[in-house]
C-alpha cells in the first residue's frame, strides 16, 4: 500500500473563520480523508510540528508527499527543504498543490521563479483534459468545471513540463497549464493548480479523482537508487 504524507501549513484555517468553515479538519485532513477513502496509507503532517513534522523517520516511511502551501513559505526551514529534496531524487514522489508553486521545494526543483499572474475574483474556472491517456486523467471527464477558482494565468515560469496534463481557461480570458509532470532525479513530481482556501475545491469529487491518481502515479516504482561515486573496473585496464 502507498504511503503518503500530506503536509499543509496549515495558518489559514487557523486565522479565517470562512476556512475552518469549508475545512474544519484543515485543508490537510480534507485531502487526507479521501485518499484514505481511496485505499492509501495516509498521515498528515504542519509546519508548526517540530521539523515542520517532517522528520527523517517520516520522510524514510512517505512513498509520496502531497505539498499545500500559501502564506508560509518563508517559514519552512531550508534543512527541511533539503531533507524533502534528497528523498526526492532518492525516489520519493511529490504532489504539489496550488500555491505551492511557490513553495521553497518546488522552486529548488524547477530552479526557476515559478511565478505567474493571479486575481481573486471568484469567477469560473473549466480545466480542460490534454493528456486523456494518461494515468492521472483515468476516470476523470473531458474537462472540469469548478464555479469558484482563484484565477491562474500564464505566464508561468516554470521549465517546460515532460508531460502536460491539464490546462484552464478562467471566466475573465486568461489560460494556464494547470497540471504538470516532472522528474528529478528517481522521484516524480506532479503539479495541480486548483485549491484556493476559501473555495471548496477539494470536496469535488473530480478534483478528489485527480489528486488521488496523482498520487498513485508518484509512487515510486521498485527501481534500485543509482550507486554514484568512485568505480571499481568490471574489466582489466590494460592487459592488467
Amino acid at each position: 500500500m502507498t504511503k503518503v504524507t500530506v503536509w499543509n501549513e496549515f495558518r489559514h484555517e487557523k486565522e479565517s473563520e470562512e476556512v475552518a468553515a469549508i475545512y474544519p479538519d484543515g485543508i490537510h485532513g480534507q485531502i487526507a480523508s479521501f485518499l484514505k477513502t481511496a485505499g492509501l496509507d495516509v498521515k498528515t503532517a504542519t509546519l508548526d510540528e517540530p521539523e515542520h513534522g517532517l522528520t527523517e523517520a517520516v520522510l524514510a516511511d512517505t512513498d509520496v508527499l502531497v505539498w499545500w502551501g500559501h502564506i508560509a513559505h518563508d517559514q519552512v526551514d531550508e534543512e527541511i527543504v533539503n531533507r524533502v529534496h534528497k528523498r526526492i531524487l532518492e525516489g520519493m514522489g511529490l504532489v504539489v498543490l496550488h500555491s505551492g508553486h511557490m513553495s521553497k521545494i518546488f522552486m529548488k526543483l524547477m530552479g526557476t521563479s515559478c511565478d505567474l499572474k493571479w486575481r481573486e475574483a471568484d469567477e469560473k474556472e473549466r480545466l480542460w483534459v490534454v493528456a486523456p491517456n494518461h494515468p492521472i486523467t483515468d476516470g476523470v471527464p473531458e474537462y472540469i468545471d469548478l464555479e469558484k477558482e482563484e484565477m491562474y494565468g500564464e505566464h508561468f515560469d516554470v521549465p517546460a513540463p515532460e508531460e502536460l496534463i491539464f490546462i484552464s481557461w478562467f471566466e475573465g480570458g486568461h489560460v494556464f497549464r494547470s497540471g504538470a509532470t516532472y522528474k528529478r532525479g528517481n522521484g516524480k513530481i506532479f503539479y495541480f493548480q486548483p485549491g484556493h482556501e476559501t473555495y471548496p475545491t477539494y470536496h469535488n469529487e473530480a478534483i478528489q479523482k485527480v489528486i488521488t491518481n496523482g498520487v498513485n502515479w508518484c509512487a515510486p516504482t521498485s527501481w534500485v537508487y543509482p550507486k554514484y561515486g568512485n568505480a571499481e573496473p568490471l574489466e582489466k585496464i590494460g592487459g592488467k
